[in-house]
C-alpha cells in the first residue's frame, strides 16, 4: 500500500512524522506571555477558561486505511446527549498534562487502557461553548483486536468508528453557515452510516475532526471549511460582562 495515499499504510512512520508536527500557537492561551498585563486595577484579574482534552484514537482498518473511535454521549446526559462525541473530558488536578487528561477520560468513559495507545502529538486548539480550550490529542492504537470496550454507561451508550479521511471528503457532508461574536463560520455535518444506525458527526467533533485529518493526510479538505477563532474575554471582568448569548456555541 501506497504510504502518500494512506498514512496507516505505515504506522510507525506516521507516529515518526505526527511528533515533528507542532500546532500553531494556541489563541485561546490567556498566559502572561501572550496576554499584556492589565493597565489598571478596573481591568480586573487575568480570566482563565477552563481547559479540556479529546482523544483521536487512530487505528488501521482491516483494509488498511486510518480509522478513529467515536462515541454517541448518553441519552440521559443534560447536555449534548446522544450525540457523537470523541472521548475526552475536563482536565482534572492531577493530570500531568493534556494527553494525560485524554488518556485518563477515554478509560473512564469506554475502558480503554492506556498502555495501549501511543501519543503522538497535540493539534490546534478549539474553543467550546462553555469556553473551554479544547486540546485534541492524537494517539494510536497500535492492535485493535486487544482492545475490549468497556463503556461507562451513565457517559457513553455507544462506542464505533469511522474512516479518518471521510473529513476531508465533500461526501455525505452538508453544512450550514452561522454567526456568533460578529463573525460568520461554518458547521459541518458529516453522516455515516453502518448496518441499520446512522450517525451524524458535527460541530466541534466534525471541526476537530478535519483538522485532524487535514494534518494526517497532508492536505485540505475538499471543501470550503470557513473557520474562524472567536476572541476570548482576557480579563475576569471582561469576561462577565460579555452576555451569555454572544459566547461562541459548541456547535
Amino acid at each position: 500500500m501506497d504510504l502518500e495515499k494512506d498514512p496507516g499504510a505505515d504506522m510507525e512512520a506516521l507516529l515518526r512524522r505526527l511528533r515533528l508536527h507542532r500546532a500553531a500557537p494556541s489563541p485561546y492561551d490567556p498566559s502572561p506571555a501572550v496576554t499584556p498585563a492589565p493597565t489598571n486595577a478596573s481591568d480586573g484579574e487575568l480570566f482563565r477558561p477552563r481547559r479540556a482534552a479529546v482523544l483521536v484514537c487512530l487505528f488501521r482498518g482491516a483494509g488498511g486505511e486510518l480509522r478513529v473511535i467515536l462515541t454517541k454521549r448518553s441519552s440521559v446526559l443534560s447536555t449534548h446527549s446522544g450525540e457523537v462525541a470523541l472521548p475526552g473530558g475536563k482536565t482534572e488536578e492531577g493530570d500531568a498534562d493534556d494527553a494525560a487528561t485524554a488518556l485518563r477520560e477515554s478509560k473512564e468513559e469506554i475502558g480503554l487502557d492506556p498502555a495501549l495507545v501511543t501519543v503522538a502529538t497535540s493539534l490546534e486548539h478549539f474553543l467550546s461553548k462553555h469556553l473551554l480550550v479544547v486540546v485534541p490529542v492524537v494517539g494510536i492504537l497500535s492492535d485493535i483486536q486487544v482492545f475490549n470496550p468497556l463503556l461507562n454507561t451513565s457517559e457513553v451508550d455507544e462506542i464505533f468508528d469511522v474512516p479518518l479521511e471521510m473529513f476531508l471528503k465533500d461526501e455525505n457532508r452538508t453544512s450550514e453557515d452561522r454567526e456568533k461574536m460578529g463573525q460568520t463560520f461554518t458547521v459541518h455535518y458529516f453522516t455515516y452510516e453502518k448496518g441499520n444506525q446512522k450517525y451524524i458527526i458535527w460541530g466541534l467533533t466534525a471541526r476537530i475532526l478535519i483538522h485532524a485529518a487535514s494534518v494526517i493526510y497532508e492536505r485540505p479538505p475538499a471543501f470550503p471549511e470557513r473557520r474562524v477563532q472567536f476572541n476570548l474575554a482576557k480579563y475576569q471582568n471582561e469576561y462577565s460582562s460579555v452576555p451569555l448569548g454572544s459566547v461562541p456555541a459548541r456547535h
